[in-house]
């Protein structure tokens, strides 16, 4: 069944914590108490909580709305980062002592997401060391991925993007807990900026996507942690195909798939998170003043 989006976030709350009370309930989803005992007879009459707890039917329900994979694209080069990216692909560069993409998959764990891909190209046997940590690990490879830009790697990938977390491999997570195990529907991370001239993404009044572009004001900087429901991630699996094989297809990053190809065919929710939250590390000047380490001492 749909749920309304007062009732999925009562049901989320719920999962995260026992003997939950409808005050607090109002407080953690500022909403009124009156508002809050609505939605929980609502709920109750619809057989998905009863007596405070979480049905079975109720979890059942929930589960068209859970994170059950995550895809990382992790082929490129990462040319910005030389001379670290030389012998190292980018995803696996140390930040502190901790590999760049051991950040994500350890979010996508804590959010019960345990089937999880990684598309790699550059040095791909090097990603073999992660299976040591994270034995449930699976590769897809991109011996192609020096010929195109990062659609390849989704291409290699498009037949996994239901219900699914798309990543970015090079981004440092430094907040677990936005990585969520239930979305109410497809979103993409956000950073507000009052101004950027970075890519952004122009939203509606319900917050979702409306145009992708380098710079922009009241935009959110767009940060590469996606995730797709069943519906979006099924069409984005023909979408992205389709696209790679337009002419210019394979210079195209794979997010302007359903941002710019097929604009109007998604609502993708700007989903906020803080710039604190998580890091592009773009170039070796950047990394050498997170993590001192990469400094040469004269």
């Amino acid at each position: 069944m749909k749920l309304s989006r007062k009732e999925f976030e009562i049901l989320v709350a719920m999962t995260e914590n026992e003997h939950i009370t409808q005050r607090f309930l109002a407080e953690k989803l500022d909403y009124s108490v009156g508002t809050i005992n609505k939605t929980v007879k609502s709920l109750e009459n619809e057989g998905l909580i009863n007596n405070g707890n979480i049905t079975e039917y109720g979890y059942m329900t929930l589960e068209d709305y859970r994170a059950k994979r995550a895809v990382f694209i992790a082929a490129g080069f990462g040319s910005r980062m030389v001379p670290v990216t030389l012998n190292t692909p980018k995803p696996l560069v140390r930040v502190n002592g901790t590999r760049i993409i051991d950040t994500l998959i350890d979010a996508c764990l804590n959010a019960g997401i345990e089937e999880i891909y990684i598309v790699r190209g550059y040095l791909g046997d090097q990603f073999d060391q992660l299976l040591i940590k994270y034995p449930m690990i699976k590769f897809l490879d991109n011996p192609s991925y020096n010929e195109s830009n990062n659609i390849g790697s989704a291409l290699i990938a498009k037949d996994l993007m239901e219900q699914s977390y798309v990543f970015e491999a090079d981004l440092l997570l430094s907040n677990k807990s936005i990585v969520k195990k239930y979305n109410y529907r497809s979103n993409v991370l956000g950073i507000y900026k009052d101004i950027t001239d970075d890519w952004c993404l122009e939203t509606d009044k319900d917050d979702c996507v409306i145009e992708e572009k380098i710079g922009g004001t009241d935009c959110y900087q767009m940060v590469g942690i996606y995730y797709f429901n069943s519906e979006d991630g099924k069409k984005l699996s023909s979408h992205i195909e389709k696209a790679y094989a337009m002419p210019g297809g394979k210079e195209r990053y794979w997010e302007t798939v359903p941002n710019q190809v097929y604009k109007g065919q998604y609502r993708i929710e700007v989903r906020p998170c803080l710039q604190e939250d998580i890091v592009e590390i773009d170039t070796f000047k950047e990394l050498t003043e997170i993590d001192k380490s990469y400094l040469v001492q004269g």
